[in-house]
């Protein structure tokens, strides 16, 4: 039998009295409370009332204060996409000498009264989820406006030029934070210069994204389920026309993209190695480190040590030296260039330090194999 919503309520409420010390009312949209107590002020009414739209509004606990400085906390209650009340913390003092004591209590407060709500089915999860994802894409392009006020772009090749190498290695590298935020600049760029022509900003979009499907199956995902996402979502996005709704179809493909690479486990850690070594040799001759050299294989640094170990039973360090004294055996071998030259070339950088790393490696000075190789 379906437990009516009040009783739901009063096993939350004594639950959340339990697990962190605070009393929880229920109240109406207008504010007013459903259970028995002192009828309640204009002003109180007015806060219940603006935290719960605003909770709604961002699809999370909504924190108010009140003209005392104590603080209180809102969750709405739902059924389906209608609010029918909400559930409301108030008058938590906030010490000013446990000012950090206090905030995390008011956070943790925050997440669990959400947490109680969704487990007792007393608020809509996926239609906040939904809110706080739009509200989140609505800062991330206040973020990219600001950030693009600096730069100066006369065209839209000269966007996709600047942007997009960043974003795709940001997509190999699994950084969904910093693909987000490259996203959304492009995006504030194309509309810039692509605005009223919605068909312009859609075909620029759908190119964007058969640029991330590619970086993201050279990472790992499987081709048929990148390519199924695409032909599923071109079809939605060939029915939108305001530039919201295209702006929403592209940070969802870029989401459904980076789960496509965590989600993979198959793509073979030899074919990563591999793509590391040709970074490596394209880039020997200057300084590199282990996290340079894992970013251009969309590795993370942990992960990157674990396989060469795991492959060459060699660390980083070691192995980089072992790449760099090959590099120098074979310009040793096959070109006359000076031992300075190829000190650099290697990326030894100075010729003593070339000198001695080359001798513990193989035995013998470059100049004596440079000799002895060409004897045989």
């Amino acid at each position: 039998m379906f437990e009516n919503p009040a009783r739901r309520i009063r096993r939350l409420r004594l639950e959340f009295k339990r697990l962190t010390g605070f009393t929880v009312k229920w109240v109406a949209p207008d504010g007013t409370l459903q259970t028995a107590g002192p009828v309640s002020s204009p002003t109180r009414l007015a806060n219940r009332t603006a935290a719960l739209q605003e909770a709604l509004r961002w699809g999370e606990p909504c924190v108010m204060m009140d003209a005392g400085g104590a603080v209180g906390w809102a969750v709405p209650l739902m059924c389906n996409a209608q609010v029918f009340g909400g559930l409301v913390v108030e008058d938590v003092s906030m010490d000013d000498r446990h000012a950090k004591i206090a905030a995390g209590r008011v956070r943790a407060g925050c997440s669990e009264l959400l947490r109680l709500a969704v487990e007792f089915n007393l608020t809509n999860a996926d239609c906040l989820a939904a809110r706080r994802a739009a509200s989140s894409r609505e800062r991330e392009k206040a973020e990219a406006i600001h950030m693009l006020k600096g730069c100066n772009y006369d065209e839209i090749r000269d966007l996709y030029l600047r942007e997009e190498p960043v974003l795709l290695a940001a997509i190999k590298r699994g950084e969904r934070g910093a693909a987000r935020e490259i996203v959304n600049r492009v995006l504030v760029g194309i509309h810039r210069m692509a605005r009223d022509r919605p068909n312009l900003l859609k075909s620029l979009a759908l190119e964007l994204v058969v640029m991330m499907s590619r970086a993201a199956v050279e990472s790992g995902a499987d081709p048929a389920l990148v390519l199924g996402c695409n032909f599923d979502s071109a079809t939605a996005l060939a029915a939108l026309s305001r530039e919201e709704d295209v702006s929403a179809w592209l940070a969802n493909m870029l989401e459904r993209v980076m789960d496509a690479i965590r989600d993979n486990r198959r793509y073979p850690n030899a074919v990563l190695l591999v793509r590391a070594v040709a970074f490596m040799e394209e880039h020997m001759g200057e300084a590199l480190d282990r996290d340079t050299v894992a970013r251009a294989a969309g590795l993370s640094g942990s992960h990157f040590s674990h396989l060469i170990r795991e492959k060459t039973g060699r660390t980083f360090t070691d192995w980089m030296v072992r790449c760099r004294v090959d590099r120098a055996k074979a310009l040793l071998r096959r070109t006359d260039k000076s031992l300075v030259q190829i000190s650099l070339e290697s990326g030894f950088g100075d010729q003593s330090y070339f000198n001695r790393v080359f001798k513990r490696h193989t035995g013998t000075t470059p100049r004596a194999f440079r000799e002895q190789s060409s004897i045989e």
